[in-house]
């Protein structure tokens, strides 16, 4: 962030305008971030400088300064509890103090970065604590657990585009370029303007499981880690290379990756020579660790999953005979399994090799073949906050692929929750794989979707849409209970032992803020509690009444536990206590004032008055909570926005105000 306004040189210092730089960083509590970003901005344009912030909070850097902004700086300030590379600051003046000195005396940080010694350049720091390991090595278990979950969405998040734009194109190509042919098929004609819009398509797809693999193992052993993972993705997928007629899929790219990044790090952790360490990350580690893992993958890993291939083949082969119901959901669960990984391939391919001659079996796969895809798009429809809202929007983008049979649109949705996506999934693959056995629809061409029946290759359309909608309607609602499903039910008790206020009633024309996470029915205008605990119990019942806490006693043992690692009281008479715990099945946030203020352990003494609870559930959130935190933390910055919100009258008031977060 930059100050916003550029006062007339030397206005307001006494001396020259500086051209200033600042870094903010935080491990935990991603609003001290923020909050020492805001008030050196603040502080700069105060004093007539001129101030860039770049911010390294748990979502990632954001306004990141480039190489002309340090050419033309005067002085940087590194305000960080954990460590920041100040390599890129050599030569320049660098002060290194912790966040809460960003928080609390920006002037004087800007004066003193005016005689601060000058970086000589080499290694990393700022910040006095001590920076947690970049692998997750050595943490608890609940860290390691994290760091893998972040390198899993890390891959997701860079698959996303390439999903989405492969699968649309495709899509587009064969609905606009596609001609139907006489047995029902449906082929875009070589050398068409459409066949090369295809083809853009496939290398969009081709390319989706190298990168998730690829981006895994970047965030876990950093740019070495990167070349590794995507060649071992790209063997992972290639089934040709280990005699295999289908690839290990988006499944195979997230043991590649894991692989790649932690082969990475071990070799970093390898001494070697002072003359070859210069090479190491460029020369050394990508090709050591891409020959290790691409020979073994192919040579200890891709030979099981060929003949698991082989073995599934034969044992669909004597089922033949079984009811076609049994077979269907045999063939449904196959399909839904890995969504074009071998699983998937080995049911298709069986069904497309006896296309001719039992065409009912295809239908069966046919069925179930549009469901992963749709009924996860149709999840993000029914419950839209338990969601991103970038994975709302691919949902929207699956719903399309669906329709044209393209099962690998479901991928980012089981890549971030295997666990949850993976069995609705196949539960309702398996259920559409059923009624169309029992129906016996058929369809006479290798492939599924709707679009086979618009195309006219299907027979038993009516039962063909029923199967589908079916299956998509149970993996949808499966999906959903998974995800909304905490550790418990909600306790009375629980929500009984919170301290209660008079009712409050919300006005008529209340609306939503933060995304509709605040609403009025989570605004108490008088706190009763007057202590910490008791505070974050009142909260805890205030957001229980939305019905959105499962488990309020695990909510506010979670609250606790984070307070025990460091104090959620701002300062500046700001609480932010949070959660990331499955007792709660979507996000929410409460707001209420203390009239006396409760004592918080803030750094700069002052009691809580203004307190903002936010929690989120530990596999829905992403990076929900930490979003929510930058964008209370930025606003609560501005003296005029907390007067005005202590002063609003009432609900509706306090509405109005909270109104003003972007």
């Amino acid at each position: 962030m930059t100050s916003p306004a550029d006062p007339p040189d030397g206005a307001g210092t006494g001396g020259p305008r500086l051209r200033l730089l600042a870094v903010t960083a935080c491990p935990t509590g991603i609003a001290h971030t923020y909050m020492a970003a805001e008030k050196l901005v603040q502080a700069a344009q105060a004093l007539g400088h001129e101030m860039k912030v770049e911010t390294q909070g748990s979502i990632g850097a954001e306004n990141i300064l480039s190489d002309n902004d340090v050419i033309q700086a005067d002085g940087i300030i590194v305000a960080a509890d954990k460590d920041v590379d100040l390599g890129r600051f050599a030569g320049k003046r660098v002060l290194s103090v912790g966040v809460a000195e960003g928080i609390h005396h920006p002037e004087r940080l800007i004066e003193r970065v005016r005689s601060a010694p000058v970086h000589q350049g080499g290694g990393t720091g700022g910040g006095p604590g001590t920076a947690a390991p970049a692998d997750g090595a050595g943490g608890a278990g609940g860290k390691q657990r994290g760091a893998g979950y972040k390198a899993l969405m890390n891959g997701v998040s860079y698959m996303i585009p390439f999903v989405v734009v492969g699968g649309l194109l495709i899509a587009v190509s064969l609905a606009l370029g596609g001609h139907a042919q006489p047995d029902g098929g449906l082929v875009i004609p070589e050398g068409s303007f459409w066949k090369h819009v295809n083809d853009i398509g496939v290398i969009g797809f081709t390319l989706m499981v190298p990168i998730l693999s690829g981006y895994i193992a970047y965030a876990i052993g950093d740019r070495p880690a990167l070349v590794p993972g995507m060649i071992g993705g790209w063997i992972a997928n290639t089934g040709a290379l280990y005699d295999s007629e289908s690839g290990a899929g988006f499944i195979g790219a997230i043991v590649t990756g894991f692989l790649a990044g932690h082969l990475v790090v071990w070799i970093k952790k390898v001494e070697v020579p002072r003359f070859v360490r210069p090479i190491m990350p460029v020369i050394v580690i990508p090709v050591v660790a891409t020959s290790a893992l691409g020979l073994f993958f192919i040579y200890v890993i891709g030979r099981p999953i060929a003949w698991v291939f082989e073995h599934l083949t034969d044992w669909l082969g004597g089922l033949t005979g079984t009811s076609a119901a049994l077979l269907g959901v045999v063939l449904g669960l196959m399909i839904a399994f890995d969504m074009g990984g071998p699983v998937n391939k080995t049911a298709f391919l069986f069904g497309a090799g006896l296309v001719s001659k039992n065409p009912e079996i295809m239908g069966m796969c046919a069925a179930a073949i549009p469901v992963p895809p749709l009924g996860q798009g149709l999840a993000t429809l029914l419950r839209r906050k338990l969601f991103s809202e970038q994975e709302r929007e691919t949902g929207l983008a699956a719903l399309f692929m669906g329709f044209f049979g393209i099962t690998e649109g479901a991928i980012p949705f089981a890549a971030a929750r295997p666990a949850r996506v993976i069995p609705a999934n196949m539960v309702g693959g398996a259920v559409a794989g059923a009624v169309a056995g029992i129906a016996a629809v058929t369809d006479s061409v290798p492939h599924g979707g709707p679009i086979v029946a618009v195309l006219g290759a299907v027979g038993g359309v009516p039962m063909f849409f029923v199967a589908i909608a079916v299956g998509a309607v149970a993996t949808a609602l499966m999906t959903v209970t998974l995800m909304s499903v905490g550790s418990g039910t909600v306790r009375k008790s629980a929500v009984a032992s919170a301290p209660t206020a008079p009712a409050e009633p919300a006005p008529g024309g209340a609306g939503e803020v933060l995304s509709g996470y605040l609403t009025a029915s989570t605004v108490r205008q008088r706190l009763v509690a007057d202590e910490k605990e008791a505070a974050i119990r009142e909260m805890a019942g205030l957001l229980a009444a939305t019905g959105k806490v499962t488990n309020a006693d695990a909510l506010i043992a979670t609250a606790l536990a984070r307070e025990a690692l460091g104090t959620t009281g701002l300062g500046e008479e700001i609480a932010i206590p949070h959660a990331k715990t499955d007792a709660v099945s979507a996000p929410v946030v409460g707001f209420a004032r203390s009239a006396e203020g409760v004592e918080w352990g803030a750094p700069d003494g002052t009691r809580a008055r203004l307190i903002f609870m936010i929690a989120v559930p530990e596999a829905a959130a992403g990076d929900v909570h930490l979003r929510l935190l930058a964008l209370l933390a930025r606003r609560l910055m501005d003296p005029g926005f907390r007067e005005r919100l202590l002063a609003a009258p009432d609900t509706e008031a306090i509405m109005r105000v909270l109104g003003e977060i972007p």
